[in-house]
């Protein structure tokens, strides 16, 4: 039995599965309010279940909203630490692509990192089964557009997909359906498969870059 959790994006989403079957899962898009919103969604999901029950808790570990991150992996440690719970952190991209295991296609996961960047990753799903392509990383829209020409049967999903789609201008690509655009807990239950667990203390987030705020310090300090 695992507990899944998602903040990383404007989206959250906590997900309560029994290996495939689904038991419980919610999903909300109201904004970056998770501070407000997670636990009280994790405490619906597991009601009339222990969390001495679980196998193991997994989060989105990042890429992201700085803050969301913090706050799912905040969170977490904060359920599992009672019980030592095994983690699994999760790449928020990996999860996007984990919605389209039932179509073949190459999937183009991209969060919105400003000023025409992206967090992105590459993912081939052929039969059901997800094939990573590239590490996680940050990229301009122009060389995606060089990479992802002459490719087939480009999805591309996540927050930052309508502008990545609309700026991209490619034929061979075509924007993710609504219901599927998001990453979601349920997804990130799927892609902990094959995957190791570790402890509570070894759980930390990815960042891709640093916040706002720490290259404004930087630029600060060189003047």
């Amino acid at each position: 039995m695992i507990l899944s959790l998602d903040s990383t994006a404007v989206t959250a989403s906590v997900a309560l599965t029994d290996n495939a079957k689904v038991l419980k899962s919610e999903f909300i898009n109201s904004g970056l309010t998770h501070s407000e919103t997670l636990l009280p969604m994790v405490k619906r999901v597991m009601q009339g279940h222990s969390f001495s029950e679980l196998d193991g808790i997994a989060v989105t570990a990042g890429p992201g909203s700085f803050t969301g991150v913090r706050i799912g992996i905040a969170t977490v440690k904060g359920l599992a630490f009672n019980y030592e719970t095994p983690c699994y952190g999760v790449s928020t991209l990996e999860a996007i692509a984990y919605n389209f295991t039932d179509i073949n296609c190459i999937v183009c996961a991209v969060m919105d990192a400003r000023r025409m960047q992206f967090y992105n990753a590459l993912f081939e799903i052929k039969n059901g089964v997800v094939n990573r392509l590239c590490d996680d990383r940050a990229i301009g829209i122009d060389e995606l557009r060089k990479e992802l020409d002459g490719m087939k049967n480009v999805v591309i999903a996540g927050d930052g997909a309508s502008l990545c789609f609309e700026n991209l201008s490619l034929d061979n690509c075509e924007l993710a359906p609504q219901d599927r655009i998001y990453q979601n807990a349920v997804s990130v239950a799927h892609a902990i498969k094959n995957k190791k667990s570790i402890t509570p203390e070894q759980l930390v987030p990815v960042y891709l870059r640093q916040s706002q705020a720490e290259r404004e310090l930087k630029l600060k300090l060189k003047r």
